[in-house]
């Protein structure tokens, strides 16, 4: 599955230093707005475990774990949905990711300018949250006008849509985003899954902290905290510079003892990675051989043939059935052999439900 995380925020958040940070590919970095015109993609491993322990037990010839894209996109500045700066593209580059990281600035530098010459999170967080809400009430009045004509000479479906549009149309005009609307999945795709609406997409913040607050956050990241508590979204607090350094660090052993150093355990980019994964509702499968261990990314909830499908299409379209091992049965009987003889291996059909972690072999005809 190819998924993509958008960073977004005002210009000089951070942005693409942290961008940098977790991708091998290098966004400009520059002390002005707009120097990322194009958005950066960077391809991103996601860090697992399990996969080591695999790699342990199997000793493949290599080992493929799973990714994430992230977009590094151009700064929004007030005005955006109106076109201002460079407004129409950015907003136009959201609209392709499946979900929005967003960068705020919560430290005090007077060499890097602030594009709206204060350090408020809360403030800088509304502006964008207002600019991506002005924009998809302009994509639901489209439709409710387009919906109420066919809803006037009798049309239920019509009708149907019409009520749920106008929900989104409400929270939208109290500056509430769409995601906050409760519908149901069903009425959610009949109402809104042409519309691509910007705030609809799952969110993710990013506190972008100085050295010194790295461990505990500051009063910045706090008040960003207490702004989103009734949004069910996570704060990922972090320090993208010293991230920046982190990552050219190339050996592991150096790496911990840097990370170490600032009393760390696991680098910010790391946790942003997981709680990205785990954002869009992602788990992981594994496929396990001599020749590669792979780890395969699918939605929660996804069955044994859609699972299959990752891997291709004639699994999927010939699946037969799945043979799963549990981990901790693979850990304590060393190979796939004494887990058979075990008994602990399973095979599944159709409508098994793939779990977080399963080491899966299809068998399939076409």
């Amino acid at each position: 599955m190819s998924l993509q995380c958008g960073i977004v925020g005002l210009p000089n958040v951070g942005k693409s230093t942290l961008f940098n940070a977790i991708s091998s590919g290098k966004a400009e970095a520059a002390n002005y707005p707009f120097c990322t015109i194009e958005p950066n993609v960077g391809v991103v491993t996601v860090p697992d475990e399990r996969l080591e322990v695999l790699t342990e037990l199997v000793k493949p010839q290599k080992v493929l774990p799973t990714i994430i894209e992230f977009v590094d996109i151009a700064g929004l500045v007030k005005g955006a949905s109106q076109g201002a700066g460079l407004g129409n593209k950015f907003l136009a580059n959201i609209r392709e990711v499946d979900a929005i990281v967003h960068v705020i600035r919560c430290f005090q530098d007077e060499n890097v300018v602030h594009v709206e010459g204060k350090v408020d999170p809360v403030f800088d967080k509304e502006i964008i949250d207002t600019e991506l809400q002005l924009k998809d009430l302009e994509s639901v009045d489209k439709k409710l006008q387009r919906i109420d004509k066919a809803a006037r000479v009798g049309d239920a479906k019509a009708k149907a849509e019409l009520e749920i549009l106008k929900q989104y149309k409400a929270a939208l005009e109290a500056g509430k985003s769409a995601r906050t609307v409760q519908v149901s999945e069903e009425d959610k795709r009949a109402a809104i899954g042409d519309l691509q609406l910007l705030t609809a997409k799952p969110i993710l913040y990013v506190a972008n902290v100085d050295e010194a607050s790295m461990l505990t956050g500051n009063e910045y990241s706090e008040r960003l905290k207490a702004a989103v508590k009734d949004e069910n979204a996570e704060v990922v607090v972090l320090s993208a510079s010293i991230e920046s350094q982190i990552a050219e660090i190339d050996d592991p052993e150096e790496q911990a003892l840097f990370l170490e150093e600032f009393g760390l355990t696991e680098s910010g980019l790391t946790r942003l990675i997981k709680a990205s994964y785990s954002l869009l509702d992602l788990i992981t499968y594994f496929t396990a051989g001599v020749k590669e261990v792979r780890a395969w990314t699918i939605r929660r909830g996804w069955k044994a043939p859609q699972a299959a499908g990752v891997i291709h299409t004639d699994f999927e379209r010939g699946f037969i059935r799945a043979e799963v091992i549990k981990l901790p049965d693979y850990q304590q009987y060393r190979t796939e052999a004494a887990v058979k003889e075990a008994g602990k291996m399973s095979v599944e059909g159709k409508e098994y439900v793939v779990k977080d972690g399963d080491i899966m072999h299809f068998r399939f005809n076409v």
